[in-house]
């Protein structure tokens, strides 16, 4: 924090943040995401353009720990969730928010299928997180790994 006034922990747990509150007391915890930040990048150098995409609310979490990573990292971070392929109407419906960003970040698990149909769409950079939720074949995350690269 001496040097950037800010901090960013993930894969946190509730010990790790209790730990961190009794030296930094503005601390906040993202219990979902698992995530403890401190500070905050000043306004008026914050860069516009990145989108967080989500599939479904099960990846939530991974969706969450990116969108603040992106935001301590001093970008505004959109997001747009529950916008999978089961239900792409949805998807559709944000279609203009989606050809607006500048960088894309699409998190999904099961098939992993958001970030090919997003990149069908629009002309940005999409970087493609696949999670491990799902059952069947999606093999802990790897069918949505597979699908991704």
């Amino acid at each position: 924090m001496s040097r950037s006034g800010r901090l960013l922990v993930t894969r946190a747990s509730e010990d790790a943040f209790a730990a961190v509150k009794k030296q930094l007391p503005e601390a906040e915890y993202e219990q979902s995401a698992r995530i403890i930040t401190a500070g905050k990048p000043k306004n008026e150098s914050r860069v516009p353009g990145v989108l967080i995409a989500c599939a479904g609310t099960s990846d939530l979490p991974v969706a969450i720990e990116a969108a603040l990573t992106a935001e301590m990292m001093g970008c505004v971070a959109e997001r747009i969730f529950d916008v999978g392929v089961a239900g792409i109407h949805r998807l559709f419906d944000k279609l203009d928010n989606l050809n607006e960003a500048r960088a894309i970040v699409a998190v999904a698990g099961m098939e992993g299928a958001l970030p090919s149909v997003i990149g069908g769409l629009v002309d940005v950079p999409i970087i493609a997180v696949p999670t491990s939720v799902g059952y069947g074949a999606s093999l802990g995350g790897i069918a949505a790994l597979l699908a991704m690269l």
